[in-house]
């Protein structure tokens, strides 16, 4: 066991991979920075000897940001559009609606306004409110514009798209502004007229899924993942050039310690994970669920030293978990509700086992993510190879013969998102694929 830890641990494959990726630049899904991302993973892939290396293609709706803008009074505050928003000119009342909760909106007259809302949520709050809910809860209620306030200070605004599966550019423009331009917004302009313009160009697009795979040639399989695209604001170091990265060290790794895994592993890089899950549903769509036994996607990790695994009410994902944590008597966090953002909901939501692997610090939101500063300086290599050895272990786990994590019904997963207040926002984002 101790040479293949001190392997890792001096192993530079993960790092200088995430190094590469970041100095692409624009890695928005449907770019050619997003493309280049895949064939170099696709290539280091090959290198570290896993076999059939390989891009799967698939059309997405394409969207390049062009100029945005806030006038309110005589004043320009500074603004970024929201991926997927509509190009379009609004003229409005502004209505500051705070955190922007359900109840928030239920309360509210917003007919025919601009409604603003801050990226986080409260600490009484019953769950996380994501931002394409709130974004539809203002167009259910008549709103005609969006504006998303940062929680976090420091001049940046953030982004992330709206949009849905059925219609993937949004109904409203809609912009984000800093935490600062939004206390100015709101003590200067509040239920005055401002006007939002966004200018974006709206095109058909291609993405890609990077595959490639370790272990025995078995009908069934690990799937350990991540996603490549960035927004194109920023490096995207944290969200999600790390996780590529992991997935990476990961496969370096299994690479030696091959002859232990006693199930196939695939490795997958989705593309177009921040537009919508589009490369990961598409692979959910192609593949048989009944062959996944379990899936280890890596979307936050390294950003802080504490694991966090999200695992969606799989008491053995839990438990397997567990007892590596306790092997290298190492702390992990573990969240056994639902999670249904990110790569592995594709999968989750009718019943796969599934990890969110993630990193945490017990702040909300996303830190330095979607903002300008999602840049490399924010990690530490070394977090990166602690966490390695935590997750090649857990992957050799799920790749035993004598790990069986039972699939749940869908009805399960149902009952369970209605349980835990999940139900409504997925509605309200068209994110619920359920009948009834």
């Amino acid at each position: 066991m101790s040479t293949w830890i001190g392997d890792l641990f001096t192993s530079d494959v993960g790092w200088t991979h995430l190094e590469d990726l970041v100095d692409i630049g624009n890695r928005m899904a449907g770019s050619p920075g997003e493309r280049e991302a895949a064939e170099l993973t696709r290539d280091v892939l090959a290198d570290i000897g896993a076999r059939n290396a390989r891009l799967e293609t698939f059309e997405i709706q394409g969207w390049t940001r062009g100029e945005s803008s806030i006038a309110a009074g005589e004043t320009s505050q500074d603004c970024i559009a929201l991926p997927r928003s509509p190009a379009d000119a609004v003229e409005a009342p502004l209505v500051d609606l705070g955190y922007g909760l359900p109840e928030d909106f239920e309360d509210a007259d917003l007919e025919g306004t601009i409604v603003m809302v801050r990226s986080d949520i409260p600490s009484y709050a019953d769950r996380y409110v994501h931002r394409r809910e709130k974004y539809y809860h203002a167009v259910e209620n008549g709103a005609v514009g969006f504006v998303y306030r940062n929680h976090v200070e420091g001049c940046l605004p953030p982004t992330g798209s709206v949009g849905t599966k059925a219609d993937p550019i949004g109904e409203i423009p809609a912009v984000g502004v800093s935490s600062e331009v939004g206390a100015r917004l709101a003590r200067r302009f509040e239920d005055e007229p401002i006007e939002v313009t966004v200018d974006a160009d709206v095109h058909d697009a291609e993405s890609q899924n990077v595959h490639a795979e370790l272990g025995p040639d078995t009908d069934e399989r690990v799937l350990v993942t991540s996603h490549l695209d960035a927004h194109d604001i920023a490096e995207g170091a944290l969200d999600n050039g790390a996780g590529t990265a992991m997935v990476v060290e990961l496969a370096n790794a299994l690479a030696e310690r091959e002859d232990e895994l006693e199930t196939r592993v695939e490795f997958v890089a989705y593309g177009a994970e921040e537009v919508g899950l589009v490369g990961s549903s598409y692979h959910a769509d192609e593949v048989d669920h009944d062959a996944i036994a379990a899936i280890v996607n890596n979307d936050g990790v390294v950003r802080d030293r504490t694991l966090e695994f999200t695992t969606h009410g799989f008491d053995e994902l839990a438990d397997a978990v567990e007892a590596v944590a306790d092997r290298y008597e190492h702390p992990v966090d573990i969240v056994p509700r639902l999670g249904p953002h990110s790569d592995h909901w594709p999968f989750v939501q009718w019943g796969v086992p599934g990890y969110h692997v993630m990193s945490t610090s017990g702040d909300v939101g996303r830190g330095w993510g979607h903002t300008f500063a999602d840049t490399l300086d924010k990690l530490e290599q070394r977090d990166l190879r602690e966490q390695a050895i935590l997750l090649t272990d857990l992957v050799v786990e799920m790749a035993s013969e004598d790990c069986t994590v039972e699939h749940r019904s869908p009805d399960e997963i149902v009952a369970d998102l209605e349980a835990q207040d999940l139900a409504e926002g997925m509605k309200v984002t068209g994110d619920w694929p359920y009948d009834g």
